[in-house]
């Protein structure tokens, strides 16, 4: 696996209200990594992007394959780095990729912690309406990690799984069983029982238990 793309942004305007958004990101050839991310990328809306346990957002191109063959007009602009997100590779995607893994990229580190759940942003930057219900349904959110280790990342860099602590809690199975209305307590105690997730997920799928149960 390697590092086909590299993306990172300046805070711009999106949207009707011209909302500040660090969605629209840039081509890079190499970034610095440190426990927030890109030393040089802006993440404007805390709350669902960016800190500690939302550092890096990788997205798979076969994420943009699904979306292309729904909506074919978009093929010039469903492209690696347009919903925002910091790293491409060509075999990683939302079923091959589980919560809690680690990776080496580079010479940085990092965990898998949650999937991205998209917003409206995503459907503003590409112009096409749907697209938040679409990358639910489909699986193919992408996923955020945390930094272990910092340093540089580099075009063409290896990544290599070091270690997969869950073995059944893909990405993709991860957002089915999250936005399934019949899943049961026992599955969702499964997903916050990851070893690696996001403290906010963890807590969102326990309240979700609680009133289950």
């Amino acid at each position: 696996m390697k590092v086909l793309g590299l993306f990172a942004g300046k805070a711009r305007p999106i949207g009707p209200k011209n909302a500040l958004s660090g969605i629209d990101k840039r081509p890079v050839t190499s970034v610095k990594v440190d426990h927030l991310g890109i030393t040089d990328d802006i993440q404007v809306d805390k709350r669902f992007h960016g800190g500690p346990e939302r550092a890096l957002h990788q997205y798979a191109l076969h994420g943009y394959e699904t979306i292309i063959k729904r909506h074919p007009l978009l093929h010039k602009r469903a492209i690696a780095g347009s919903i925002g997100e910091n790293i491409s590779s060509a075999t990683m995607c939302d079923s091959n990729v589980n919560i809690g893994d680690i990776y080496r990229i580079g010479e940085i580190e990092v965990q898998v912690s949650s999937p991205r759940i998209p917003c409206w942003k995503i459907e503003e930057k590409l112009n096409q309406k749907g697209l938040v219900q679409l990358i639910n349904e489909q699986q193919i959110t992408g996923w955020y990690y945390r930094v272990l280790k910092a340093g540089a990342i580099r075009l063409g860099d290896d990544i290599t799984l070091i270690e997969r602590p869950n073995t059944n809690v893909s990405v993709a199975s991860f957002v089915k069983q999250h936005f399934d209305k019949s899943s049961s307590a026992a599955s969702l105690r499964y997903l916050s029982d990851a070893k690696g997730l996001d403290p906010q997920w963890q807590e969102k799928l326990l309240r979700r238990i609680e009133r289950l149960d």
